[in-house]
């Protein structure tokens, strides 16, 4: 059994540092207090819509550009059909670019027609925020509140290799918190990923007594340009010109 990777891990592998850096060298002049949101939207596949849902965060109604808000990283998984958009800004600024690309999700992913094999809630799925420079947690997690967000811990995936669902299935019931020998507060489902099984875990409250999670049984990497810089799943920035290559 090796460990997984879910999308807030994959989304936060070498930003973190190198983003941590370099904001330091460029904010501790002016005082910036700066946090990160790793957004999660249910689309991966239409990149149109994953690139206006980045740039709603960095635009005002009247196509102004926020100055002090950017977007770090874009990380999709095509057959999850979801994407980890990660905006970064001031602690006190960065909810109101949150709901901004928020709205622009509800607007734009139409879920009568989203496909994907990992279930998802809505148009939005997470929210989490993440402190960056001279931020604490605590003002973090008010921020989350602030747009929407539950109460949430970790949660990580777990893959197994094998593809038979079934023994999947049988692990995340042994460790689902509403066995009475499971883990408390822990949420698990399994489902193919990748040629192999992945067994997601939620870790939520422990005074959360919903612990169930269930799943509702040709990819390639792709980049998006947003401003003039390209992302792409790996995490590499490049400046983008005309055509994007995908």
């Amino acid at each position: 059994m090796e460990q997984g990777k879910d999308h807030r891990e994959r989304a936060e592998r070498g930003w973190r540092y190198a983003c941590a850096q370099r904001v330091k060298m460029s904010s501790t002049k002016v005082g910036f207090r700066l946090a990160a949101c790793l957004l999660n939207i249910s689309e991966a596949r239409k990149k149109d819509i994953v690139e206006k849902i980045a740039k709603a965060a960095l635009y005002d109604d009247n196509g102004q550009k926020h100055s002090q808000a950017t977007v770090l990283n874009i990380f999709s998984d095509y057959d999850y059909n979801r994407s980890v958009i990660t905006i970064a800004a001031p602690i006190d600024m960065l909810g109101n670019y949150v709901i901004a690309a928020c709205t622009e999700a509800f607007r734009s992913i139409d879920m009568a027609i989203q496909e994907g094999i990992h279930p998802c809630l809505g148009a939005v799925d997470l929210v989490p925020i993440y402190p960056l420079l001279d931020v604490g947690v605590e003002e973090c997690g008010k921020v989350a509140q602030s747009v929407g967000a539950s109460p949430y811990v970790m949660n990580c995936n777990v893959t197994i290799d094998t593809q038979d669902v079934a023994i999947g299935k049988d692990i995340a019931r042994a460790i689902r918190g509403s066995n009475t020998r499971g883990l408390k507060g822990v949420q698990t489902m399994a489902f193919p990923h990748n040629e192999k099984i992945e067994i997601a875990c939620n870790v939520e409250s422990f005074e959360d007594q919903d612990n169930t999670m269930t799943a509702h049984e040709d990819s390639g990497y792709i980049s998006y340009c947003v401003l003039g810089k390209t992302f792409s799943n790996g995490g590499a920035l490049q400046r983008c010109t005309g055509a994007v290559k995908t």
